[in-house]
């Protein structure tokens, strides 16, 4: 891959498993310093060893999004040990199944206290340490925010992780508005069903058979569908585009 990301120090929240993963792989590949995070510290180190044995740079964090003191001492150790962190991927996130009527309300502020307010948190961190190194001046801020389709597309049985979803869309059009003239481009991806180990089992059943057979291409997505546009938004080439909420879902939403 072209070094594309060479001189970008990127932070990554849910790094652990899934996408949060790939990202650090494919932007680790590209030249980038990477910064993975998530509660599961021992799955970080495998990763981080598998990034510095390819030849990249990537350190290790425990960070949980709920709590905006771990999230402010993810950041501090980050940037002590990689540098000032210019680019942002707020991954993490969780889902919820159920009916609506029998979520209990705990487990619904759960979905959004982590979904939500874990992304919120992420941003506005990773937007102050970008302002005070200078990203007004320099214009190399990126900040990407993780969605899904459920932002705009009713996914039955997910009513909290779709109205989290919800918000994390618009919330990233909001933080790009207020950042647009302090260097810093926020955009937003939603992707489509990809399967990862959270979903695996789900997918091997019947009822998730069924539903792939749903698709307009009845197939899933892979985890590296999502490489162009997560490499593209996270670097230079992406100067003009702030505000933006990105659907990558084979059509799975038609």
């Amino acid at each position: 891959m072209t070094q594309t990301h060479a001189g970008r120090t990127v932070l990554i929240t849910g790094a652990s498993s899934g996408l949060g993963r790939r990202f650090a792989i494919i932007l680790a590949a590209a030249g980038a310093k990477v910064a993975v995070c998530a509660r599961r510290t021992d799955r970080l180190a495998d990763l981080v060893g598998e990034l510095t044995a390819a030849g990249g740079t990537a350190a290790a964090f425990a960070m949980d999004v709920q709590d905006e003191a771990s999230v402010i001492a993810a950041f501090t150790a980050a940037e002590a040990e990689l540098g000032p962190i210019d680019t942002v991927i707020a991954n993490a996130g969780m889902n919820n199944e159920g009916m609506a009527v029998d979520i209990p309300v705990e487990e619904f502020r759960t979905v959004l206290d982590i979904n939500v307010t874990g992304a919120f948190l992420t941003a506005r961190e990773g937007a102050r340490r970008m302002i005070a190194a200078g990203s007004k001046e320099s214009g190399r801020g990126r900040i990407v925010l993780i969605a899904s389709i459920g932002a705009h597309t009713v996914l039955p049985g997910l009513a909290a992780y779709c109205a989290s979803k919800a918000a994390v869309a618009h919330m990233g059009k909001a933080l790009a508005r207020e950042w647009a003239n302090r260097g810093i481009c926020v955009n937003v991806v939603c992707p489509g069903y990809i399967e990862t180990e959270i979903n695996s089992d789900w997918f091997a059943a019947e009822g998730g058979k069924k539903q792939v057979a749903g698709f307009p291409r009845r197939r899933l997505m892979e985890q590296s569908d999502l490489d162009p546009v997560i490499t593209w938004l996270t670097s230079d080439a992406s100067k003009s585009v702030t505000g933006s909420v990105v659907t990558v879902d084979d059509g799975q939403s038609l």
